[in-house]
């Protein structure tokens, strides 16, 4: 099933937006990459938010139906929005009628407040919408700084109409969402939104491939883990990632999940050894040395975890 699910990605072109001006802003180009039947995944830049990308550093994606496309995540901006929106149209000409937030980062839901003008409904778990509201200020904050206030133009945070606590399903146009909520991973209300019938996953930031995972103060390294194996579970053909190329199961375990539980299993042996968090720089990680900001996030990375498993 794998090796179909590759030879999928590889018989599809990779399509670029090329540059895209509108209100005279120029956009970076986001990669669209179909995944399965009326299934594609919107892959932004890795790297940090900038006026070129718009905050769009990350992975989005969005479902054809017959009555219109659902998309996940919205962007870290309303031109941001605008972005996703002309990649869209390069599939279809059918309306953006659901938004479903996948957690809490910026480039998540920050993008809502175009699809909202658009009429779209737009859908988080409850525990998402409570992580964008207390950090919405602080993200405006970074995002003007490295975005720019052209950039940021016209974004205004726009919050789900619907919520869920555990889990909800919707249909449109024959196609049904499964969504659960599996977070705290890397922020308290990071969810999934499964397709049964095509075995597809968006695994929001569960799952990054081709970057190191960032570990932050309102991550859980632990409960990461158990909510990588929900996902798991699920058994998906496809994994639209929240940063990063689509992938399967294999690959998403060796950028996401391996490195989970090697840095606690690093970390544990670290302390149990009497080593403080001011030594926390030197743990070796050069297993992962490949993955990208692999230099930026490492010592970051063990000093959280090291902070969390103290309390554990």
């Amino acid at each position: 099933m794998f090796k179909y699910f590759f030879m999928l990605l590889a018989s599809v072109p990779m399509l670029t937006t090329g540059v895209v001006t509108a209100a005279n802003q120029s956009y970076s180009a986001l990669h669209l990459q179909q995944v399965a039947d009326d299934v594609y995944a919107v892959i932004g830049p890795f790297g940090n938010r900038s006026p070129e990308n718009l905050g769009n550093n990350a992975t989005f994606g969005f479902v054809v139906t017959d009555e219109g496309v659902v998309l996940v995540d919205s962007g870290g901006s309303y031109k941001g929005a605008q972005a996703i929106d002309a990649v869209i149209r390069q599939v279809t000409d059918k309306p953006v009628k659901i938004v479903v937030n996948s957690g809490g980062q910026d480039h998540r839901w920050l993008g809502n407040g175009y699809f909202k003008e658009k009429g779209a409904r737009i859908i988080a778990s409850t525990a998402a919408v409570a992580d964008q509201r207390a950090r919405q200020q602080d993200q405006l904050l970074v995002l003007g700084n490295l975005v720019g206030p052209e950039g940021m133009s016209g974004t205004e945070p726009v919050y789900a109409d619907e919520t869920f606590d555990e889990s909800m399903s919707i249909t449109l146009g024959k196609k049904t969402f499964a969504l659960s909520k599996v977070g705290p991973a890397h922020t308290p209300g990071d969810s999934l939104v499964w397709l049964p019938d095509e075995r597809v996953v968006f695994s929001g930031d569960v799952v990054y491939v081709g970057r190191m995972l960032g570990v932050l103060p309102y991550s859980n390294a632990k409960h990461w883990i158990e909510a990588f194996e929900t996902m798991a579970a699920l058994e998906p053909v496809g994994i639209i990632p929240g940063h990063g190329p689509p992938t399967d199961l294999e690959g998403a375990r060796a950028d996401s999940l391996d490195y989970l539980v090697f840095l606690r299993e690093l970390v544990g042996e670290f302390m149990d050894g009497g080593g403080d968090i001011t030594q926390i720089g030197t743990l070796d990680q050069s297993r992962f040395e490949h993955l990208v900001d692999y230099a930026t996030l490492k010592g970051r990375n063990a000093q959280q975890v090291f902070q969390e498993m103290e309390w554990e």
